[in-house]
């Protein structure tokens, strides 16, 4: 009975203003009701990724992938706060707990929303392909960081509310100092209105490759801010998209050809004949290689006498842009002239000089 008594007077006693039996109640709750959220939770999504895995559409999978994380981080704190309602430390501590709770909320559902870009992205993707514009594929990346930026102001506002802060008088008081902010940001806007022109412009997209100024790579992203270009040592550089703006664009992957271009040196000893025969069995092969462009300028002339050689021009144009491909259309090209040249027997030139010493008698 003392040993009942003892006890029940340790429960009554206080810590921190709070008595040991609430306390004591407050955590055997939490501890209950984390045990029946951890079950519970996993027993629903369960459930719900059985039903997905029933549809023909990946969209609910999608969903219920998206929304797991912020479910359980959301009922971990549910648990949290009806354990401190049990503390019964008065209104105005719940009151404060009630706007930590409904916080917790706004954040959830930003958090799932921020995750679910992916979803809206895919949609908005998947329409333009079907509308083949490359200009709507080419703001996808844009929408993406859109959804993400306008997802965290919405939330940022509807908490700074929810605690009775004014957001006018914020937005007022951010108004005060707009033009130092202007100031500051005047770089980032300017990358910004950078960025909407090469959307607008569309002088490329991603996976082009391109050389802006000095940089020369394939496009992996376009930004707000800046564009990211992978270069072919493999180095990742990101220009700013107002330099981009007012920079000289050259899009390789635009074009469907690739040119050719340049002299052939041969010997002085070479006679007309041969000459002649020479530019044009190679104007004749060029005109029939398969990898030669029949659409586009092709030339192949004797032009001129040079120092030490007699030079044929060659000027045409691949069908191709790859560089690979490009490369092995040349190489091919190059056998065949060396190839006419042996059968005509003749010889390249190279620089040289020759000297000629005149001996005079000298009579005394």
């Amino acid at each position: 009975m003392d040993k009942l008594k003892a006890f029940q007077k340790f429960l009554n006693e206080t810590f921190l203003n709070i008595t040991i039996e609430n306390i004591l109640i407050s955590l055997l709750v939490l501890f209950v009701l984390l045990a029946i959220k951890k079950v519970a939770t996993k027993m629903f999504l369960n459930a719900l990724k059985r039903f997905a895995k029933r549809t023909k559409t990946k969209v609910d999978d999608q969903i219920i992938e998206i929304i797991e994380p912020p479910i359980k981080s959301f009922l971990t704190f549910l648990c949290f706060y009806i354990s401190f309602l049990i503390l019964n430390l008065g209104a105005n501590y719940n009151i404060i707990a009630l706007k930590i709770m409904i916080t917790v909320v706004i954040i959830e559902i930003s958090w799932a929303f921020y995750r679910a870009d992916s979803i809206f992205s895919q949609a908005m993707e998947n329409f333009f392909k079907k509308k083949n514009s490359e200009i709507g594929l080419s703001f996808v990346p844009f929408f993406n960081k859109f959804i993400k930026t306008s997802v965290v102001v919405v939330g940022f506002i509807l908490i700074v509310q929810e605690w009775g802060y004014n957001i006018g008088a914020i937005i007022t008081g951010l108004g005060i100092g707009g033009l130092a902010v202007a100031l500051a940001a005047k770089d980032t806007l300017a990358n910004m209105f950078g960025g909407l022109t090469i959307i607008m412009d569309r002088p490329f997209k991603i996976g082009d490759w391109v050389k802006i100024g000095d940089t020369e790579g394939i496009v992996e992203d376009i930004g707000f801010r800046s564009t990211r270009i992978r270069t072919f040592e493999k180095s990742l550089i990101s220009v700013p998209n107002s330099v981009i703006a007012n920079t000289a664009i050259e899009n390789f992957s635009r074009r469907g050809e690739r040119r050719i271009t340049y002299k052939i040196g041969v010997t002085y000893s070479t006679s007309r004949e041969k000459l002649k025969e020479a530019v044009e069995r190679i104007r004749t092969m060029l005109e029939s290689h398969p990898g030669i462009s029949k659409n586009s300028t092709l030339l192949v002339y004797f032009t001129e006498f040079a120092d030490s050689s007699l030079n044929i021009f060659i000027y045409c144009f691949t069908n191709t842009s790859v560089w690979s491909e490009y490369l092995k259309v040349r190489e091919d090209v190059n056998l065949k002239i060396m190839e006419i040249m042996e059968e005509l027997g003749i010889d390249f030139a190279f620089p040289s000089m020759s000297v000629y010493i005149e001996k005079n008698a000298v009579k005394l």
